[in-house]
């Protein structure tokens, strides 16, 4: 079963790929091309358009406009109450003498102000803004990822990056998310950031994942992880049934 879904899973990203050409493709191209059935195309294309990312036309389909966050500026303001919440508790569980991975995301900037008072923290991140929050202090160690940064996110998530954070293994990862779907499970609207995602999920002993209630049941654009894979999640509100029993696994926390 597992292993039918990841099929599922990179066939659709196969699909995304093709189509972000801008063009329209049709059924019987992508068929070919991938080496499955027109069906089995009809079916990927069908749960991607549920998705908002693709617009199914007559015979084929094309790329729906793209989902942005916008920058982290205006990024950060957006839900800001509940990501202040979400931080004091998130903070937590990072102990003095820590070695944790930050990532870019807007919720994880506000977790990272609330561990200037810290100390001797071993920080890996690929993020400006906890680098200038969490560096140079309190006996910190800092280790930025970098490479070509991303102005809009402030943040390095290219090859060079990714490369440079696999190299780590910390305690805990603090991570943020784009969208969070039962069906499709943890996603994100960048493909740097999400790969950042993945090597985190793959590297570290724990993962923490801080998202507030404006995150379940959204869409993004390409999967990082399995709901699975998370082991610490602190939000806003209680969880309803569905992804209470999604996230039975993990430690819940609602600030």
């Amino acid at each position: 079963m597992e292993g039918a879904i990841e099929k599922r899973s990179q066939r659709q990203r196969e699909i995304i790929s093709r189509l972000r050409s801008g063009r329209t493709l049709s059924v019987t191209a992508l068929a070919t091309d991938l080496a499955v059935s027109d069906e089995t195309i009809r079916r990927e294309l069908r749960a991607l358009e549920d998705q908002g990312v693709i617009i199914r036309e007559h015979g084929g389909a094309r790329i729906a406009a793209p989902v942005l966050e916008g920058p982290l500026h205006q990024r950060m303001e957006e839900n800001a109450d509940a990501k202040q919440r979400i931080a004091a508790v998130a903070a937590e569980f990072v102990p003095d003498g820590g070695i944790v991975f930050i990532d870019s995301g807007t919720t994880s900037c506000f977790i990272a102000r609330q561990l200037v008072d810290r100390r001797s923290l071993t920080v890996i991140t690929n993020s400006l803004r906890v680098a200038n929050d969490l560096g140079g202090i309190n006996n910190n160690r800092l280790f930025l990822a970098g490479g070509q940064m991303d102005y809009d996110y402030r943040a390095f998530s290219d090859h060079s990056a990714q490369d440079y954070v696999r190299g780590f293994s910390p305690h805990l990862s603090i991570l943020s998310v784009g969208g969070i779907s039962i069906e499709r499970g943890l996603m994100d609207f960048h493909p740097g950031e999400a790969e950042m995602s993945r090597i985190a999920y793959a590297t570290s002993k724990r993962v923490l994942l801080a998202a507030d209630s404006s995150k379940f049941g959204r869409y993004a654009l390409v999967q990082t992880a399995a709901l699975t894979d998370v082991d610490i999640l602190v939000t806003d509100r209680p969880l309803d049934s569905d992804y209470a029993r999604a996230f039975a696994h993990a430690e819940v926390v609602v600030a």
